[in-house]
C-alpha cells in the first residue's frame, strides 16, 4: 500500500479557515465599530439638538421675564395712576361740599360771635373765638346741631376776656362735618331754625 502524506493539505486548509476566521472577525469588528460610531453620532447629535433647544427656551423664557417685568412695572404705573385720578377726583368731589361747609358754618354763627381760628383735621373741625355772653355760644352750639351740615358740637372751653367787653368770652369748641342724607336736603342748604340772630 502506498503512504500518502495530508499533513501539509490539512495545515494548508487550517491556514485558510484561520484567515477566513481572522477575515470575518475583522469585519465583524469593522461593523461592529461602525454600529458604535453611527450610534454614538446619532446620540450626540440628539444631545446638541436638546441643547440647542434648551438654549432656545432659556432666550425666550428670559425675553418673557423682560415682558412680565415690563408689564409689573405698566401694572404698578396703572395703579399709581388710578389712585391719584381717584385722589383727584375726591378733590373735586370734596370741592363744593367745602364751600357749603364755611356757607353753613356762616349761617350758624349767630350775632355777637366772632371766630378767630378754624382747623380741620379729617371730619373734626377746631374753632375758637369770642362772644359777648355764653348765651350766645349756646345759640351757636343748638345751631350747629340742627344743621345738617356738622354734628356732635363740643365746647371745651369758655374763659373771660375782658379786653373784647366786660361780659365778652373767649370759648374753644369742636364738631364734626357731615353730609346731608339726600340731594334735596343738600341743595336746600340745609337750613333748619337758627337762633340767636
Amino acid at each position: 500500500m502506498a503512504n500518502i502524506n495530508l499533513l501539509p493539505w490539512r495545515d494548508e486548509y487550517r491556514r485558510e479557515k484561520q484567515q477566513e476566521f481572522l477575515v470575518i472577525l475583522g469585519v465583524v469588528a469593522a461593523v461592529t465599530a461602525l454600529c458604535v460610531y453611527i450610534w454614538i453620532s446619532i446620540i450626540n447629535g440628539a444631545i446638541d439638538s436638546q441643547n440647542e433647544r434648551n438654549n432656545m427656551l432659556t432666550q425666550e423664557i428670559k425675553a418673557l421675564d423682560e415682558r412680565v417685568k415690563e408689564i409689573q412695572k405698566l401694572k404698578k404705573r396703572r395703579a399709581e395712576l388710578l389712585a391719584r385720578m381717584k385722589v383727584i377726583q375726591g378733590l373735586q368731589g370734596e370741592r363744593p361740599v367745602i364751600v357749603r361747609y364755611f356757607d353753613e358754618l356762616v349761617r350758624d354763627v349767630p350775632e355777637g360771635v366772632y371766630l378767630r381760628t378754624l382747623k380741620r383735621t379729617g371730619d373734626r373741625i377746631d374753632i375758637t373765638g369770642v362772644t359777648e355772653s355764653n348765651v350766645r355760644v349756646s345759640a351757636f352750639m343748638r345751631n350747629l346741631d340742627a344743621s345738617e351740615w356738622f354734628a356732635n358740637p363740643n365746647l371745651k372751653s369758655v374763659k373771660a376776656a375782658p379786653q373784647y367787653g366786660e361780659q365778652a368770652s373767649e370759648f374753644t369748641m369742636s364738631f364734626a362735618t357731615t353730609k346731608p342724607k339726600d340731594d334735596e336736603s343738600a341743595g336746600s342748604g340745609g337750613s333748619k331754625k337758627r337762633t340767636g340772630k
